[in-house]
């Protein structure tokens, strides 16, 4: 029997994964709670943009627990491995790997476009145990399916067309939302409608700290 995945959500896009006594975290940026990385035994980042990578909170997780281990994009790892040998892992599109006992899949090769005069940053995105897939800043379609697709709901780079159409190709069992800091709470029930009635998938999202089994 497959052991079923506890999913945490954190404030914007980080959330922790939970499975055999072992946990996993994605993207702990600068949004996230300050022991949004505490206890973990592995640590997955998206890109370097500051909401997604706090490169002195993982530090610090790195100094605490030197069973820590963190698969990344070279834009990140290049900022940390110096000082972590073997510790820091470089991923890229198509690559797979297990951390901590969780079987990952990497896609995607970059950040959406936030305006045409702003180069474009490496992005990718983690499907992990072939169930949940977190894309990171990029509306990525893995290729296959997908059981709980975190959707990045509110950034500067998409528009709820986007997010509605993005759902539509990925089609998921189901959708939980995911960078989120940006949306208000005036705004949250529009856009619970909106995708929730045009997504063709079951609909949710978490308040912070609050968990489901998948």
């Amino acid at each position: 029997m497959t052991p079923k995945l506890k999913l945490t959500k954190k404030t914007h896009a980080c959330v922790r994964l939970e499975k055999d006594g072992r946990t996993l975290v994605i993207d702990p940026g600068g949004f996230s709670e300050h022991d949004a990385v505490l206890g973990a035994d592995a640590v997955l980042v998206t890109h370097e943009h500051p909401d997604h990578f706090d490169e002195g909170r993982l530090r610090g997780a790195l100094e605490a627990d030197p069973a820590v281990e963190i698969w990344t994009l070279r834009s990140v790892a290049e900022q940390l491995s110096a000082a972590f040998p073997g510790r820091v892992h470089t991923v890229g599109d198509g690559d797979t790997f297990t951390a901590a006992g969780f079987d990952v899949q990497v896609h995607g090769e970059l950040h959406a476009v936030i305006h045409p005069d702003i180069p474009r940053i490496t992005n990718i995105g983690f499907l992990v145990d072939g169930s949940v897939f977190h894309p990171g800043d990029a509306l990525t379609v893995p290729g296959r399916p997908v059981e709980t697709l975190l959707l990045p709901v509110m950034a500067p780079w998409n528009k709820i067309s986007e997010v509605i159409d993005y759902v539509r190709e990925v089609a998921p069992e189901r959708a939980i939302d995911i960078h989120d800091a940006l949306l208000t709470d005036l705004a949250r029930p529009i856009y619970d409608r909106q995708i929730g009635g045009l997504g063709g998938t079951a609909h949710g999202r978490l308040t912070p700290g609050d968990s489901t089994d998948l």
